[in-house]
Order: C-alpha cells, then sequence, then structure tokens
C-alpha cells in the first residue's frame, strides 16, 4: 500500500497539480506586492529564468516563459490522467502532509548534519526584507528553486549521465544530487541579495540541497516544492530566515 502510494503520488496529475497553487500563490503574492509580473523582490531563481526568456525574447520572453511552464506542465498532467483515469483528492490531502511532516523535520536534521561535519552548531542571520516580502519570496523558493535545481538542473543531469554517459541510474541520481546540491548552495551568494560566504551556511545549503534534490528524485516536484516552501515560510515566521 505505501510502495503504491509513493509510485502514485510522484506521477505528474498529482505531483504537478499539487506545485500548482504554489506557483500561483507566489505569483500573486508578488503582483500584489510590486504591481507587476517582474518588478520588485522576487525569488532569484524566479528572476534568473524569466530574465533569460525577456533578454531573448523582448516583451513576447515572458509571455513564452509562462507558455512553456504552464503548457508543458498541462501536457503532462492531461497526458497521464488519459492513460490512469485516476484522480483521488484523498491523496492530494496525504502529500501536504507529508510534506509538511518533512518540512518540521528537515531544519534539524540538515542542522546536525552540518554541525557534525563543521564540529560546531550552525547560526545563519536574518534577512533585511519586511515580513510580506520574506514570506512570498520563501513561497518563490520553494517553486522556482525547485523548478531550477530539481527538475532542470538534477532531472537534466540524470538524463545525461543515463543516456549519454550510460549510467546506472543510481549512480546518475548520486552525481547528479551532488553537483546540484553544490551549485544550489553557491546560488544564495550571487546577486545583490546574496548572502556574504560563509563555509557554515554554504555547508548548510549544500547538505540541504542533496536533501532536497534526494527528494525531488525520490518524491516528485510537488512534494519537494512545498516541503521547501513550508521549511522557508517557517523559518521567516520565526524570526530566523537564512
Amino acid at each position: 500500500m505505501l510502495k503504491d502510494y509513493a509510485a502514485t503520488t510522484r506521477e505528474p496529475r498529482y505531483s504537478l497539480l499539487l506545485a500548482l497553487p504554489l506557483l500561483l500563490l507566489y505569483e500573486a503574492g508578488s503582483f500584489a506586492l510590486a504591481g507587476s509580473a517582474t518588478a520588485g523582490v522576487r525569488n532569484g531563481a524566479d528572476v534568473l529564468m524569466k530574465q533569460l526568456f525577456l533578454s531573448l525574447g523582448g516583451r513576447y520572453g515572458l509571455l513564452l516563459f509562462n507558455v512553456l511552464l504552464l503548457g508543458t506542465g498541462a501536457v503532462l498532467i492531461a497526458r497521464d490522467i488519459r492513460r490512469r483515469r485516476d484522480l483521488r483528492p484523498s491523496l492530494f490531502c496525504a502529500m501536504m502532509l507529508e510534506s509538511v511532516v518533512y518540512a518540521a523535520l528537515f531544519s534539524l536534521v540538515v542542522s546536525r548534519l552540518t554541525a557534525a561535519v563543521l564540529g560546531g552548531l550552525l547560526q545563519i542571520g536574518g534577512g533585511a526584507l519586511d515580513l510580506r516580502t520574506q514570506l512570498v519570496v520563501s513561497l518563490g523558493a520553494g517553486i522556482y528553486e525547485e523548478l531550477l535545481f530539481r527538475v532542470l538542473l538534477t532531472g537534466g543531469l540524470m538524463l545525461l549521465c543515463q543516456r549519454g554517459l550510460k549510467w546506472s541510474r543510481t549512480k546518475s541520481a548520486a552525481i547528479s544530487v551532488l553537483i546540484s546540491a553544490l551549485i544550489f548552495s553557491a546560488f544564495h551568494y550571487v546577486g545583490s541579495f546574496g548572502d556574504d560566504f560563509a563555509l557554515a551556511s554554504f555547508t548548510f545549503r549544500a547538505i540541504a540541497g542533496v536533501i532536497f534534490s534526494a527528494m525531488y528524485v525520490m518524491r516528485g516536484l510537488g512534494i519537494t516544492a512545498w516541503t521547501h516552501a513550508l521549511y522557508d515560510v517557517g523559518l521567516t515566521l520565526l524570526g530566523n530566515a537564512p
């Protein structure tokens, strides 16, 4: 039963549909704060992905980005529903509960692992943004950082390793998870809102990246994105967001 649940909830009709409300919440919140689809303080991964399309397509770049993002998701969901013809609302409730549990455990696990690696306790400073902006950016971390670093980077590396290098799935996953985690951690020190580099925070985020990437491989986008978002929101509300 548990094995069936794990396999079923990784499929697009569940995983992608679970992630959709998070995307809509973030975009609505960002628009409410700035009155624009691109202006204002937004999650760094969001800015990076959209700016690429804006630079390539001008004023139509954002439209192209949205069409590709939502269109690809819609095609995958529709194809999955046609093939399986099964959509149980109770599973979405179970997936959200699973995400809440993971988010609650996440900080303790990553902090303990970081302390074990560095031989000391970790302290990461809080952000300089107001509460509303921090909450919106936290939601953006859940959806856009997972799209960039897990779906595109981890998934792309796994595809390259398996099909290009002919490695096994296990080896491909391990290498992809490690590389994407290091890039994910380094990303937090880039840009005007990036943190000052510190070994402790880099290690913490690298370990976090390993866990998020491994979670994506095993549980899919929906649960990973909500776990990340809920974790960041929790830190923000506690006044200790990294």
